[in-house]
């Protein structure tokens, strides 16, 4: 079982990916409304992809599935 500081360290790396996650959105949104590079666009939204995977095997590690 996880101790109580691995927890917190995990809440915060969650929501700091959260925040980079909520970032790119924004970027992606204003690029394409500008009318940016696509190449560009298509590699912010694979980056924002891979830190959707984080986020979710982060929570994972927060809130374990329990078999009851």
């Amino acid at each position: 079982m996880q101790d109580d500081h691995e927890q917190i360290e995990l809440k915060m790396r969650l929501a700091r990916l959260k925040i980079d996650h909520d970032d790119l959105h924004a970027a992606i949104d204003a690029m394409t409304a500008q009318g940016s590079d696509p190449l560009r666009i298509q590699r912010l939204k694979k980056k924002k992809l891979e830190i959707k995977d984080r986020i979710a095997q982060t929570a994972s590690r927060i809130l374990p599935d329990i078999i009851a």
